[in-house]
């Protein structure tokens, strides 16, 4: 009877001391995320990533920059932030691209400012010649001319199917879905005066006969305003027949046959 009853007990602290062992439970999916897909590839960015991704490929538009810049500055951005605008670096380097005011690239509010700081690297791309045919590192390290330049070279793939993505030609490519209690009150008119802040056009101007060279600017502004849809409190981004609903979650775009005009932005 004895034996019976400790083993009984043993089973019983067994099963106990098991028991209290955490259980494994597979981490929530992320309510607020972005989507990219081209070239035949899908990617999940951050909001921020995302967003501060449609502002670089913006900004080439506002200087007729060609697809193969944003992709360098991609590459760049990459190495230097992953696509968060962080007031810290190395020694005195901030921003997306980590630059530096001792460098003369900008005083410490001007290089926080990513449509700044996008600026004045396109500027300094411009200077390099030939850039469009060196690689992408090289390319990337002429203007930053950090301590180890084939770095970048690690980040090009993701970068050609993020410049495909955001430059407007493959249309709706970019998604994204957020929290709504997370969303201020709708300002179109802010959103729209950034949109002609990053790109150097008003949306109420498109269509534009003879764009810049970067994409389709009409798309690439839609999927900008989509992934700030959230900083300004947008419920939706209609471009032609296609539109994109903040309450649509991860379905995000839709073909609606109360669309916009033949290449008008509306947003709401």
């Amino acid at each position: 009877m004895l034996t019976v009853t400790c083993g009984l007990l043993l089973a019983v602290g067994y099963y106990a001391i098991t028991s209290l062992k955490p259980l494994e439970v597979a981490e929530p999916e992320p309510t607020e995320s972005c989507t990219i897909t081209a070239n035949g590839d899908t990617r999940d960015l951050d909001v921020e990533q995302a967003a501060n991704a449609a502002t670089v490929n913006g900004v080439a538009f506002a200087l007729d920059m060609p697809e193969d810049a944003v992709v360098i500055a991609y590459a760049t951005v990459w190495q230097e932030s992953k696509f968060f605008n962080i007031d810290y670096g190395d020694r005195d380097s901030l921003g997306l691209f980590q630059q530096r005011p001792s460098q003369e690239w900008g005083e410490p509010e001007q290089i926080m400012d990513q449509v700044f700081a996008t600026r004045s690297f396109y500027e300094e791309l411009k200077e390099v010649p030939g850039y469009q045919e060196m690689p992408v590192y090289e390319a990337a390290q002429a203007v930053q001319r950090s301590a180890d330049g084939f770095a970048y070279d690690q980040h090009e793939d993701l970068s050609r199917v993020m410049a495909a993505a955001f430059n407007g030609s493959g249309g709706p490519a970019v998604s994204c879905w957020y929290e709504s209690k997370t969303s201020p009150k709708s300002d179109v008119a802010e959103a729209k005066a950034e949109l002609k802040r990053v790109f150097g056009t008003d949306p109420d101007d498109l269509p534009v006969t003879d764009g810049p060279r970067t994409g389709e600017i009409g798309w690439s502004m839609a999927v900008w305003a989509v992934t700030h849809a959230r900083d300004y409190g947008l419920a939706s981004v209609t471009f032609g027949d296609q539109r994109w609903r903040a309450v649509a979650g991860k379905e995000g775009w839709s073909t609606v046959p109360d669309g916009a005009a033949r290449g008008t932005l509306v947003l709401k």
